[in-house]
């Protein structure tokens, strides 16, 4: 792992008492954190800011369409990596917070995957946060369990479990607090790379593998910066090229009209892309 052992300068931790601080970020997980951001989030900034200019002409009139200088893309041909064994059978899917008698009854349920989500369905605060990433260290090394003293019962992890994903913030949220040479670490990067430092190689090693589903993305070049940041991740944890396989989620309207492209940037790594109805209604709504 090609990382200082002790954190850099430049960082500011908002609340470096909390009781998971060295246990969830050491500060080996601290600087890979920093160097993540210093690689990718001026340029996710620069992403953003054209969000903001896209809705501009659309709120003005322009129409959505399919990208002139992509339609190399779109015609020609090519493939996507081939999938994990474990990723074969997705019939089931099945979300929740990464809580921990969620993550458990979540991945004893018999679905084929379940996604912990650090996104819509969890409140991003820091207890939450650092809580949800102890929960998946856990579940991954399957030493997680619940001791429930009003029902009197254990929960634990059964023989046989569903595939673990995960999907980390939007590209638009940050993580207050952790600073980065003074600006908030985009949640993004904030979420996926702390699962990759503490689980990607112990996934690798029990015959799976590190799994992420990536939110609301708008953009082709959105998925260019996931794969960029996600190919500096492998370097820096001694991972092999498209180790972390990634899946899509279509919901929003501009999206719709770049999947080709979306998946030809992620091609490497891509495990497919997904549907998110409600997000893409009410994004629908919104460029319209």
């Amino acid at each position: 792992m090609h990382l200082p052992a002790k954190s850099p300068a430049g960082l500011a931790l908002l609340d470096p008492e909390h009781p998971l601080r060295h246990e969830v970020l050491p500060p080996l997980a601290l600087a890979f954190l920093v160097d993540l951001a210093r690689a990718s989030a001026p340029e996710l900034r620069t992403l953003l800011a054209r969000r903001r200019e896209v809705q501009a002409r659309l709120d003005a009139g322009e129409a959505l369409d399919f990208l002139p200088e992509t339609l190399e893309v779109r015609s020609g041909t090519w493939r996507a990596a081939p999938l994990p064994d474990d990723l074969l059978d997705r019939r089931v899917e099945i979300t929740g917070p990464p809580e921990p008698k969620m993550v458990i009854n979540a991945l004893n349920s018999g679905a084929s995957c379940f996604m912990a989500d650090f996104e819509d369905a969890c409140a991003p605060t820091w207890d939450t946060l650092l809580e949800g990433q102890k929960t998946l260290m856990a579940a991954v090394r399957r030493t997680l369990t619940v001791d429930d003293a009003v029902k009197g019962k254990t929960y634990r992890l059964a023989d046989r479990t569903a595939v673990l994903m995960v999907r980390p913030r939007g590209l638009h949220l940050e993580e207050r607090h952790l600073l980065v040479d003074g600006h908030p670490i985009p949640g993004a990067i904030f979420d996926a790379g702390l699962f990759l430092f503490h689980n990607a190689a112990e996934l690798l090693a029990r015959g799976s593998g590190p799994y992420l589903y990536l939110p609301k993305l708008e953009d082709h070049r959105e998925a260019r910066w996931w794969n960029a940041l996600l190919q500096h991740a492998e370097e820096l944890l001694d991972l092999k090229p498209g180790a972390v396989r990634t899946t899509v989620l279509i919901e929003t309207l501009p999206a719709a009209f770049q999947m080709d492209e979306i998946l030809f940037e992620l091609k490497d790594r891509a495990a497919g892309l997904n549907c998110g109805r409600w997000d893409y209604i009410f994004s629908f709504i919104k460029k319209r």
